[in-house]
């Protein structure tokens, strides 16, 4: 082989390895870069997740230091006794808890004169477990006015309250409502509400 055949097989070579070098150079090169956008991407997702972490804590800490269990309402009470003794030197039949029972509080009243006929007594009152119980009481003994107090309702039976019969009454337009009713005289008495029969017989039994 000439000298001249051998340095063009040389330089053939050497600009082999010069190619082959500058591929895997340019492979590295490529390779870091990925590297780089990936780690970035990754710290990127890393911290947003870190920045909702942090405001998740900041939020429940709020939540915390804030929240306060809500109270229930107390009910307003109303003075109803000036209006009792009002209502019974219009009509001695009108009667009122004497005494009321322990922790019981009437929130409304109202007295119909005698002008106003038929004459009706009402107290509302809410007990100490948060039911309500109703006096009704009227100079009318026909089932219109009990119809109108109470709506539908079906026979439940009797219940004696101081020696005196009542009739029980299950309200079949209102939910888990029950009545006690007194005719006699001339006189209707309904005590009504959603308390259940014991606390309608201790309400009747204070009734003075």
């Amino acid at each position: 082989m000439s000298s001249t055949g051998q340095g063009a097989s040389n330089d053939a070579a050497a600009q082999e390895k010069a190619r082959e070098k500058a591929q895997i150079q340019a492979e590295a090169n490529e390779y870091r870069q990925a590297y780089r956008r990936d780690k970035r991407k990754s710290q990127t997702v890393g911290n947003m997740v870190f920045a909702l972490v942090i405001c998740l804590a900041v939020v429940a800490f709020l939540i915390t230091v804030t929240w306060r269990p809500k109270k229930e309402a107390e009910p307003k009470a109303v003075e109803y006794t000036a209006q009792l003794q009002d209502a019974r030197k219009a009509a001695s039949w009108v009667r009122g808890p004497e005494p009321m029972p322990s922790g019981w509080t009437a929130t409304s009243v109202e007295f119909r004169t005698p002008q106003q006929e038929p004459i009706t007594w009402h107290l509302g009152i809410v007990t100490n477990e948060k039911k309500y119980v109703g006096l009704e009481q009227s100079n009318v003994s026909g089932g219109k006015y009990v119809a109108e107090k109470l709506g539908r309702t079906s026979d439940d039976g009797t219940t004696s309250v101081g020696g005196v019969t009542w009739q029980r009454k299950v309200l079949l337009d209102r939910k888990n409502e029950n009545a006690l009713l007194l005719v006699g005289s001339g006189v209707t008495t309904i005590v009504a509400g959603n308390a259940g029969y014991p606390a309608l017989e201790a309400f009747a039994s204070v009734l003075r």
